[in-house]
């Protein structure tokens, strides 16, 4: 079978999940149904943004004021309409902890497994939030809808997972878009459960990656571009409305290849117009740092990465701004949020999507 015949498959897959929660009445009905996120949507007329801001040796920077913070949107500032310092005691925090068994290599599913246990069991198994455990294999994500402070049950029952050998891997010879649609369909099912949680959400993702499906021999059709634009729309527009940031960690660390593990930072920049996209557009590193999180690289120590990742919520800023109005539907904002500062890393989202539209309801 010809690439391009696996892409036509794959796109179709893909479009078959993310475009039917998102169409009006006109969309294509012949389409499977499967729910997007029924989260409310961002406060009236603003955006908010949760801002981490750090030292470059990864230390918090603490006690910053409004003053102190620039918003762009698309370049131009934006005036500030609210500012807090937010700790989880103001704002709920739901941390849900994914096991990636379809990417990730077997030989590592047992490492990776006691990198999660040994955070879980650590002080005596109290845990700063309430967490709760996901495991993605072929056939699909468990996520556990039972949150808990008690590491040391999460554990037991983490234990008792199976976790055992499964049809497709990245090195099997099930194709990357047949991986990558798996990887999708869980990740549409994690945003339609966030959704549903109070508070801010966070999702550390442990897996070497999706399969990106891209490359200068890939090819695709204006119909193609349409359709994987609106599942990026999608993606977006759900992770924004339901509070989520993506964390994911690679535990394959210094053993990656250097090709694989940059490879991602290719699809980094907002995509703006349709002709722009790629399926590597909605890989878990591309979406992770897009919503504010990390995406590690040439470190495996699995226990040490989430606690890093959870660090974000010890404290952080909460920026509001009102966008200005947009001219056309999926009209992308890159935002970029400076602080008045010498030495400094600001994370936040680095965009947001305006009047969020899927394409194909035009045709």
């Amino acid at each position: 079978m010809s690439p391009s015949v696996n892409l036509d498959r794959f796109v179709a897959r893909l479009f078959a999940v993310i475009v039917s929660g998102l169409s009006v009445a006109s969309a294509q009905h012949s389409l499977p149904a499967i729910p997007l996120p029924s989260a409310a949507p961002a406060p009236a007329g603003s955006v908010t943004l949760n801002v981490v801001v750090d030292t470059k040796s990864g230390q918090p920077v603490p006690n910053l004021r409004q003053q102190d913070f620039t918003v762009l949107d698309n370049k131009k500032p934006r005036p500030i309409t609210s500012f807090r310092i937010v700790s989880p005691a103001e704002v709920p925090v739901h941390v849900i902890v994914v096991l990636d068994a379809v990417n990730t290599p077997f030989s590592m599913v047992a490492y990776v497994r006691e990198g999660v246990e040994n955070f879980l069991k650590a002080n005596e198994g109290a845990l700063a939030h309430p967490t709760s455990i996901a495991v993605l294999s072929d056939e699909g994500l468990q996520i556990d809808d039972r949150f808990s402070t008690n590491g040391l049950a999460l554990s037991d029952d983490l234990e008792k997972h199976q976790i055992g050998l499964r049809q497709i891997n990245r090195s099997s010879e099930w194709s990357g878009d047949e991986r990558l649609q798996i990887c999708l369909n869980a990740f549409n099912q994690f945003l339609n459960f966030a959704g549903t949680l109070p508070g801010r959400k966070i999702a550390i993702w442990i897996s070497p990656g999706w399969p990106l499906v891209s490359g200068p021999q890939v090819y695709l059709t204006q119909k193609q571009e349409e359709q994987i634009f609106t599942a990026v729309v999608g993606f977006s527009t759900q992770m924004r409305s339901a509070d989520v940031t993506l964390y994911n960690i690679n535990p394959v660390g210094v053993g990656e290849s250097l090709a694989r593990a940059d490879y991602y930072e290719a699809f980094l920049k907002g995509v703006s117009k349709v002709n722009d996209v790629q399926p590597g557009n909605l890989g878990v590193q591309v979406i992770a740092l897009q919503s504010g999180g990390l995406a590690t690289q040439s470190n495996s120590d699995v226990t040490g990465l989430i606690r890093k990742c959870l660090a974000d919520v010890d404290s952080w800023y909460e920026i509001a701004f009102d966008p200005p109005p947009p001219d056309k539907p999926n009209e992308y904002h890159h935002l970029d949020v400076k602080v008045d500062q010498r030495d400094t890393v600001v994370r936040t989202r680095d965009g947001y999507y305006s009047n969020p539209m899927p394409l194909a309801a035009k045709h």
